[in-house]
């Protein structure tokens, strides 16, 4: 009797946890324009959310959760990067095959940093080089940017097609690479790959998240519709777990202790986090068709993902849809 009392107990306490933490739809903000769209990136230092979009970038104060400017006549940008060490943000121009520097207090263009590769996708500050890392599509390699003197001061192999990266603040960036179903680990100083860790079952790796403490990385994969757990030390993965299909971003949240997978299936996946090697789905949020790209704020817990609405059957935006839907803890 005893213990069934004790058992009905745990359960209403897991479920009132899970519950807590079910994400809803808070608000939409509309944004004008009508380019596609890619990464979204969060500055967590003065509350701004970087949306890119087609040529410009649409920048959304948090606390008011209000459009306050544009960054425009780009030729057609993919990522933002944060450099608050220097008041700069970056922008990865993947068809002027550049990095577009600004002011993050202005948000003027201070200069267009010309690389020497193809097709900069993914970008990201790496604050124990002081430096920038553009990851290029189209050449295989990264680019690292000085973004004092706003140079490019060198080149990384990475002997596949880089993906979305992640820096751990102590000398290591891990990258993955989208055709060879693997992960690199860089050291960021030397400029070059020390390790690379296949990913199986793992396919298609898009994005990359870390959870520094615990040396864990969340890396999301389309061919299997799967988010694997891999050990950062070892490259062991420890751990797969279903997801939408056409993911694209991955988010973690170190006090909630959550994992967010963003698919283009109009699905958002919620993992919690147990333990450093134990994981379960929690929730799947409904969100919209293609809504596949992801920015969390870890202050709020909040998430934004960017999205349009389409021509039925078809890859055609219709004008003037573009918008950030976010959502909260219920």
């Amino acid at each position: 009797m005893k213990r069934t009392f004790f058992a009905a107990l745990c359960a209403v306490f897991i479920a009132g946890v899970v519950q807590a933490q079910t994400y809803i739809l808070d608000k939409t903000i509309s944004l004008p324009g009508n380019a596609g769209y890619d990464y979204l990136s969060i500055d967590q230092v003065n509350h701004r959310l970087y949306v890119s979009h087609g040529t410009s970038v649409n920048v959304i104060d948090l606390e008011t959760e209000q459009p306050v400017g544009v960054i425009d006549s780009l030729k057609g940008i993919h990522g933002i990067a944060i450099d608050d060490k220097s008041n700069r943000g970056f922008i990865s121009d993947g068809k002027a095959n550049a990095v577009v520097a600004f002011d993050l207090t202005t948000l003027k263009t201070i200069a267009i940093i010309p690389i020497e590769a193809e097709g900069p996708d993914a970008i990201i500050y790496d604050p124990f080089t002081d430096l920038v890392f553009s990851f290029n599509g189209e050449s295989s390699n990264s680019s690292a940017i000085d973004p004092n003197t706003l140079k490019q001061v060198g080149t990384i192999k990475l002997g596949g097609d880089p993906e979305f990266a992640v820096a751990d603040g102590k000398g290591k960036i891990y990258n993955n690479l989208e055709d060879k179903s693997s992960l690199n680990v860089i050291d960021s100083k030397t400029l070059k790959v020390i390790k690379n860790y296949p990913l199986a079952p793992c396919g298609a790796p898009t994005g990359l998240a870390l959870d520094s403490t615990n040396h864990r990385l969340f890396s999301v994969c389309r061919q299997n519709k799967g988010m694997s757990v891999i050990d950062a030390n070892s490259g062991v993965v420890i751990a797969t777990l279903p997801i939408g299909a056409g993911v694209d971003a991955v988010a973690y949240d170190p006090k909630a202790k959550l994992i967010f997978c963003s698919c283009g299936d109009g699905t958002t996946t919620i993992i919690k986090q147990q333990s450093a090697d134990s994981y379960n789905v929690i929730q799947t949020l409904k969100t919209v068709n293609r809504a596949r790209t992801m920015a969390l704020d870890t202050r709020t817990h909040k998430i934004y993902l960017s999205v349009a609405d389409f021509e039925p059957g078809t890859r055609k935006a219709l004008p003037n849809t573009f918008k950030v839907l976010i959502y909260k803890q219920q």
